[in-house]
């Protein structure tokens, strides 16, 4: 017998299932979230939250404690080695949220953790590890271990938001296809010494794209494109890449964060299947270069969260409204993520290169990038 009944066990309490709790609890779906950290992690990771993302927070009552805690992002500097060729800005994105909301991986699963917790604090458990599910005919029995003791779980449905290596994927057979792109970056957040405010600038020098972001509490973040994998960087490679490609220094500045990533990219044959469901990493992994990924685990949350409390679709009826309509998007944003990446890649021919992106940065081509890049139109037909 199980020990616990309710209509949704989520594996996995990253911002993607603190957010999709959140959610089902608002609507009323009672839920268990069991995550084997015992505290959020505190690493910046991911920062930017898109607009979209802001109107699901601002939808579900949570937007607040967030613009408190970020940095707006309302326009994006461009240069060519160390002469600017243009801007995009996001005036002409939809109000109120024309801006990208930069805010450090950390602080956003503290938020999400406090938020779930104001409304029912005995969803999250922690130090719970998932060790496999059963299907039976009118439900999923979910076995976890919590401080030494084999617990079952028993729920209407299970959702694996337990990341690229997901578990819960894995058990239920769901293929999950892709690779590794021949693309390497460094990242380091830096005290920030630069004039940019709060403007994220690119810049595409011959070597390779260099990316800066503002973050909160005066520092900013700089990533610059690797030509390979280097898992411990030092600060002094960044240093030096960034006075190369840029003209700038940043030596002497406080350094908080190093980190050196590849980028893959990977897509789940089926997001549910039956009682069984996918979100966030465990469903698709895309480059992180414009800032998708974990947004579109929150827009795979909010469509959970209205597919199961939709009591006029059957359990098959949910599962493939949620998988079709959530791969296509995320084909869509894997589109935009290899565009991004295309952009910041080394190149010999400066001529073309510049032409092109003063063809992006100066004419009404402009607009349609500021869409793109904030994750605009994404359940439109077009790009």
């Amino acid at each position: 017998m199980a020990d616990i009944h309710k209509d949704v066990v989520i594996v996995g309490g990253g911002p993607v299932g603190l957010f999709l709790a959140i959610a089902l609890v608002k609507k009323k779906i009672s839920c268990l979230l069991i995550e084997k950290r015992d505290a959020p992690i505190q690493h910046s990771r991911s920062l930017g939250i898109h607009p979209i993302s802001l109107q699901l927070f601002e939808k579900y009552g949570i937007l607040n404690p967030f613009l408190e805690a970020g940095l707006q992002i309302s326009k994006g500097i461009a240069f060519a080695g160390e002469s600017k060729i243009g801007e995009i800005t996001f005036d002409s994105l939809p109000q109120p949220f024309n801006y990208v909301l930069s805010c450090p991986q950390y602080k956003t699963e503290a938020i999400l953790e406090e938020e779930l917790n104001k409304i029912d604090d005995r969803v999250l458990i922690r130090n719970t590890e998932f060790k496999g599910f059963e299907e039976r005919e009118n439900k999923v029995l979910s076995h976890v271990v919590q401080n030494g003791e084999s617990i079952i779980y028993s729920s209407r449905y299970l959702v694996g938001c337990d990341g690229k290596n997901s578990h819960v994927r894995d058990i239920a057979g769901i293929n999950f296809e892709g690779g590794p792109y021949p693309d390497t970056y460094v990242m380091g957040d830096f005290e920030d010494n630069t004039d940019f405010g709060s403007d994220a600038a690119v810049y595409i020098p011959k070597r390779g794209l260099v990316e800066c972001f503002p973050l909160p509490n005066g520092m900013r973040r700089w990533v610059v494109k690797s030509p390979k994998y280097m898992a411990k960087p030092k600060r002094e490679y960044i240093e030096i890449e960034v006075m190369r490609r840029c003209g700038h220094s940043l030596a002497d500045q406080e350094n908080v964060m190093l980190s050196g990533f590849g980028v893959q990219h990977y897509l789940a044959d089926q997001f549910a299947r039956g009682r069984i469901y996918l979100a966030g990493d465990a469903a698709h992994v895309i480059s992180p270069i414009g800032g998708q990924g974990m947004n579109l685990g929150w827009l795979d949350g909010d469509r959970i969260a209205e597919v199961i409390s939709n009591e006029e679709l059957d359990t098959d009826q949910k599962a493939n409204t949620y998988s079709k309509s959530q791969r296509a998007i995320v084909r869509k944003a894997m589109k935009r993520a290899e565009i991004n990446m295309e952009l910041g890649r080394a190149y010999s021919n400066g001529f073309g290169k510049k032409l092109r992106l003063n063809l992006i940065l100066n004419t009404p081509l402009k607009k349609v990038m500021a869409r793109l890049f904030t994750m605009q139109n994404l359940d439109r037909w077009w790009i």
